[in-house]
């Protein structure tokens, strides 16, 4: 960078800095001897402090600063005369931080301190933010321990800090020392405090920090009854954040949605919707807390039901009302709702940067429709890395393995690295398209080539790829050798391609591992059952099905479902609840007669 800035410094135009130039200056001086009523020198130097800083902040909002970097103009600055002040410093440090310019923050530093502005709270609560961003704590904490009298913005922004960086710890006992000293905070220090105990979890901890609140007399706004309501949540206790929402008397809108939130955090439907609908004003942030929480407990039937009550209320949904919906549209496979909310996407003109783009592939290939999925990346302008993955996996899904990793070969001529999940496509793309030899050079680049570090859904893809293709010994040793544990699924994987090839003596081992993992799931049991009847073991078979009857171990029912005008109905096996279960039944008798 050093190198770049004098090199950069010979290339500028010999006018730039021209109206710095000390002839001019004293032509003015000169001026004002003559015409008392002319600018000052000091004058002058003011407005040329003032240009220089403004020349800084510009190039830092507007330029590239590492093409032009404003250290660059600093220096320059410095030789024309010009004496920094505390603005100089304090653009300069932000543009540093935009940069990770960490040396040349420290040259900065070491101009601070040169200079006389060490001393300066403003100036060094800039570097204390510049040592943060870059992940320099303990600078960040030798520049305040520097201070000698630090006031209360340094101590918040130093607290602050330590919880930036989730080092609740170290804010809680920075908190107590800032008192120690007879500092009183503000809200905005006690917010920071009561976030630095939710980060931390103890329940004891908040509570105490609460109490000092009530007995300090330090006002509470709505920004810290919110933080208090979250703290209690994330340390465990709907309870106490309850009771404390209905003990404040600041209640706006933020501090309504943050009580939803921490509801629907902790599975609390019935509370969040009680809150929702008791809302004396609701915004966007309240109806898309409402649809995520049903969203993400499966309730996808009462999501969309919500969204259409916001799409004909006053509230225009926005981008993240839309993911949060696709979402529940993908899991719920509502494919007529999904195409519905595409098309009121597309009328209102809501995708224009692409940014939906992901979820409405994931959409549609959950859906079942990849036709449409496909056309809409053929369309994208955004291929980031979620719009890849998106296809990759949408492909893998519908087992069109090869057109998968045909994508994916065009992914990393496009310069995007893939993620985790991406690989858990490409994977799963060979396990369907019975490419082994695929399987494991993907799965080997995944560490080698591209820094993943394989998960156990890597892992069950590649059982699952030897299993199809008969490699059960080799399945075998690579979940023998994985890292972690073998799970569930990747035993029931292993089972079943022992089941297909008909290996008994794999298949106890699978059957034994599954029953281990869970003695009450008769699944196992079934299945080397159905190995130990094609191999003519008649004994051992049916003493399995003795003894799930015995203990009367029952299979989880299948589940089917159907769309019907946007509602999702689904049934499950001998199940009556159904409120159409006499209609239904009624016009099968009657498809039944007609067949026969």
């Amino acid at each position: 960078m050093r190198a770049c800035i004098q090199q950069r410094f010979h290339q500028l135009p010999h006018t730039l800095f021209s109206f710095l130039h000390p002839p001019r200056i004293h032509a003015y001086t000169v001026a004002n001897v003559e015409n008392p009523s002319a600018p000052s020198r000091e004058d002058y130097a003011y407005a040329n402090v003032f240009l220089w800083n403004t020349m800084i902040r510009k190039q830092a909002e507007n330029g590239d600063i590492s093409r032009d970097p404003p250290l660059l103009y600093y220096v320059q600055g410095l030789r024309t005369g010009l004496r920094p002040n505390g603005q100089t410093f304090m653009y300069l440090l932000k543009a540093l931080v935009c940069g990770k310019n960490v040396n040349e923050g420290e040259e900065v530093h070491a101009s601070v301190v040169r200079t006389g502005f060490a001393s300066s709270e403003f100036v060094s609560g800039a570097l204390l933010g510049f040592y943060v961003a870059n992940g320099f704590i303990g600078q960040a904490r030798q520049v305040f321990d520097e201070m000698p009298q630090p006031g209360l913005v340094l101590w918040t922004l130093m607290i602050r800090a330590y919880v930036c960086l989730t080092l609740p710890g170290e804010a809680l006992e920075l908190f107590r020392t800032m008192r120690g000293v007879g500092v009183m905070p503000d809200m905005v220090a006690v917010a920071t405090v009561v976030s630095a105990s939710g980060l931390l979890g103890d329940l004891g901890v908040a509570k105490t920090i609460h109490c000092f609140i009530e007995k300090s007399g330090v006002e509470v706004d709505a920004f810290v009854s919110s933080t208090l309501i979250n703290t209690y949540g994330e340390c465990g206790s709907l309870t106490d954040a309850y009771r404390f929402f209905r003990e404040t008397a600041m209640k706006n809108t933020v501090v309504w949605n943050t009580m939803i939130h921490q509801s629907l955090e902790h599975n609390n439907l019935e509370l969040g919707k009680q809150l929702f609908d008791s809302m004396p004003e609701r915004d966007v942030a309240s109806w898309n807390s409402m649809i995520r929480g049903f969203a993400n407990v499966g309730q996808y039937e009462e999501a969309l039901a919500l969204f259409h009550d916001m799409e004909i209320s006053v509230f225009r949904p926005n981008t993240l009302t839309l993911l949060s919906t696709l979402s529940a549209c993908a899991s719920h496979g509502a494919l007529e709702a999904g195409a519905w909310i595409h098309s009121y996407v597309n009328n209102n003109d809501l995708n224009r940067d692409g940014s939906l783009d992901s979820s409405l592939i994931d959409m549609y290939s959950k859906c079942g429709d990849i036709a449409k999925a496909i056309q809409i990346f053929e369309e994208s302008r955004r291929r980031d890395l979620f719009t890849w993955t998106s296809i990759i996996c949408g492909l893998a899904m519908h087992g069109h393995g090869k057109k998968a990793l045909c994508y994916f070969s065009e992914m990393n001529e496009s310069q995007v690295s893939p993620d985790e999940v991406t690989m858990v496509g490409v994977l799963s793309a060979c396990a369907h398209a019975g490419l082994i030899e695929q399987g494991r050079r993907y799965f080997q680049s995944m560490e080698k080539v591209f820094g993943l570090v394989p998960k156990i859904e890597h892992y069950g893809c590649m059982v699952d790829l030897l299993g199809r293709m008969g490699c059960l010994k080799e399945a075998y040793d690579l979940i023998m050798g994985m890292p972690m544990e073998a799970n569930e699924i990747i035993w029931g994987s292993f089972l079943s391609a022992c089941r297909v090839y008909n290996n008994v003596e794999l298949g106890e081992v699978a059957a034994r591992r599954l029953l281990e993992l869970n003695p009450r799931d008769p699944w196992g049991r079934v299945m080397l059952s159905n190995i130990y009847a094609e191999e003519a073991k008649y004994d051992r078979s049916m003493g399995l099905r003795k003894e799930i009857k015995e203990k009367g171990l029952k299979k989880s029912p299948g589940c089917s479902s159907i769309e019907v005008n946007g509602s999702v109905h689904g049934f499950l096996v001998e199940d009556n609840s159904h409120p159409c279960y006499n209609e239904i039944n009624s016009m099968l008798e009657k498809i039944e007669k007609l067949m026969n």
